[in-house]
C-alpha cells in the first residue's frame, strides 16, 4: 500500500512541529557558539548510537562502545556492539559530508553498503584479526628461532609475509567490489560468486531498490513542507515501507540529514533523534494510527532538543569546574590535555589517556584522580572515567 500524503493531519501537527523547530534551532545556536560544542557533538554520536540500538530492542553499554571505537576492547565485541559501531561511523560519515550528500544518489549508494561486511572480515572474523603487513605468519609449526638455526629463515618468512599481504589485498578488493553493488543481495566474497543470500536470514522477495524508490517518491511529494515536517514524514514513511531489511536505523539518520539539509541545524550538527525517540513509549511510536505516530515522532524531536540543551549546560559547567583546577599548574602539566580528552569522549580509560597524553598507565591513573573524574564502570579492573 503506497504511503499517501493527501490526508496528513496538518492542523494537529502544526504546534508540535513549531515547538520542535524552535527547540532544535535554539540547541544548534547554542552549540555553534559554545566552547564545548565540538566535544558535545562527538559525545552525542556515541549516546545516539547506543540509543539507536535501544530503540531496536538491543542493549549496548556506552563504555563498551567507547572502548571498542578506541580499539581498547576488554572482551570480544558482540554483534550488537558491531552494529552500534556502524551507526556511530555512519553518523560521522554523514556529518563529514555536505548536507545534501546523504540523500543524493551517490550518498544513498554509499550508505547502503553491507555493514556486516564493513565491520567484519570474511567468515565473520574481525578486521583486526586479519594478518597485516607487519606481522609474521607462522609457516607450519616451526618457530622463527628454530628456522634461523636451520638456515631456513630468510626467504621463507618473506614469502609468508608477501602471501599474507596478497591474500589481504584480494579479500579487500572483493569486499569493495561487492559493496559497490547495492542491487540484489549476494553472498560474501569467497563463499560462491553470484549465489543469493541465505533465505533463512534474508527475505529474497524484499526488493530494496523498489522500496527505496517508493520512499524517495514520498520525499519528492513532501519537498515543499517545512524541514521538520519533512523529517517526520520521511521517518514514518521509512518505517512503514521498510526500506532496508537489516538497517532500520538508517532511516533515523536520514531524517536527521533532512533537518541539516533544511537549515534547521548547521554543517556538523546531526540531531540525536534516537535519544529523543527513546523517551517516547513504543506503543505510540508504532501505533496503527498514522496521526499518533507522527505526533510521537514530533515529540521525540522536541525531546531530543531538550535533552541536548541539558547535556550542553552540564558539559559547560563541568568545563568551568575543570578550568578552576588548572589554575597555577606548571606549563608542562598534562591536565589541560586531559580536560580536552574527557570533554571530547563520554568515557576514558587508563589506556586511552596513556596513549593520548603519552604517559604511562600508572601516570594516567594518577592524573585522572588528580583531576577528580568520576569512575563510571564500578569495576576494579578495566575501569573508565567520565565527567561528573
Amino acid at each position: 500500500m503506497p504511503y499517501d500524503l493527501a490526508k496528513l493531519p496538518i492542523s494537529t501537527l502544526l504546534k508540535p512541529v513549531a515547538d520542535a523547530s524552535s527547540a532544535l534551532a535554539r540547541l544548534d545556536e547554542r552549540i555553534a557558539r559554545s566552547p564545548v560544542g565540538p566535544g558535545f557533538l562527538e559525545r552525542q554520536n556515541f549516546t545516539d548510537a547506543c540509543a539507536s540500538l535501544w530503540i531496536d530492542g538491543e542493549l549496548v553499554h556506552l563504555e563498551d562502545l567507547v572502548l571498542h571505537d578506541a580499539l581498547r576492547d576488554i572482551r570480544t565485541p558482540t554483534h550488537e556492539l558491531t552494529i552500534a559501531r556502524d551507526v556511530l561511523r555512519t553518523r560521522r560519515r554523514i556529518a563529514d559530508h555536505p548536507p545534501a550528500w546523504a540523500l543524493s544518489e551517490e550518498g544513498l549508494r554509499g550508505l547502503r553498503r553491507p555493514w556486516a561486511g564493513a565491520s567484519l572480515g570474511e567468515g565473520g572474523t574481525g578486521v583486526a584479526d586479519q594478518p597485516t603487513a607487519g606481522e609474521v605468519v607462522d609457516g607450519g609449526g616451526e618457530g622463527l628461532e628454530d628456522r634461523e638455526e636451520n638456515g631456513e629463515a630468510g626467504e621463507d618468512v618473506l614469502d609468508a609475509e608477501l602471501a599474507a599481504i596478497d591474500a589481504l589485498l584480494a579479500r579487500s578488493e572483493a569486499a569493495i567490489e561487492q559493496a559497490r553493488k547495492p542491487g540484489p543481495a549476494k553472498s560474501a566474497p569467497g563463499s560462491g560468486a553470484g549465489r543469493e543470500r541465505d533465505p533463512l536470514v534474508y527475505d529474497l522477495d524484499w526488493d530494496e531498490d523498489a522500496r527505496l524508490e517508493e520512499w524517495r517518491a514520498v520525499l519528492r511529494q513532501a519537498q515543499d513542507f517545512p524541514a521538520v515536517l519533512q523529517a517526520i514524514v520521511a521517518l514514518d514513511a521509512w518505517n512503514e515501507i521498510g526500506v532496508l531489511q537489516h538497517a532500520a536505523w538508517m532511516g533515523r539518520l536520514l531524517a536527521a540529514s533532512i533537518l541539516r539539509q533544511g537549515g534547521v541545524t548547521t554543517q556538523n550538527h546531526l540531531v540525536a533523534i534516537n535519544l529523543g525517540l527513546k523517551t517516547i513509549p513504543v506503543d505510540r511510536r508504532r501505533h496503527r494510527n498514522r496521526e499518533t505516530r507522527l505526533l510521537a515522532i514530533a515529540q521525540g524531536f522536541l525531546a531530543a532538543a531538550e535533552i541536548g540543551l541539558k547535556e550542553h549546560d552540564r558539559l559547560a559547567l563541568a568545563r568551568t569546574l575543570f578550568e578552576r583546577k588548572l589554575a597555577g599548574r606548571r606549563a608542562s602539566s598534562k591536565l589541560p590535555e586531559l580536560v580536552e580528552l574527557v570533554m571530547a569522549k563520554p568515557l576514558v580509560s587508563a589506556g586511552m589517556v596513556a596513549k593520548t597524553l603519552e604517559v604511562t598507565p600508572q601516570g594516567a591513573r594518577r592524573i585522572v584522580l588528580e583531576l577528580g573524574l568520576r569512575e563510571m564502570t564500578g569495576r576494579g579492573r578495566f575501569r573508565a572515567w567520565g565527567v561528573m
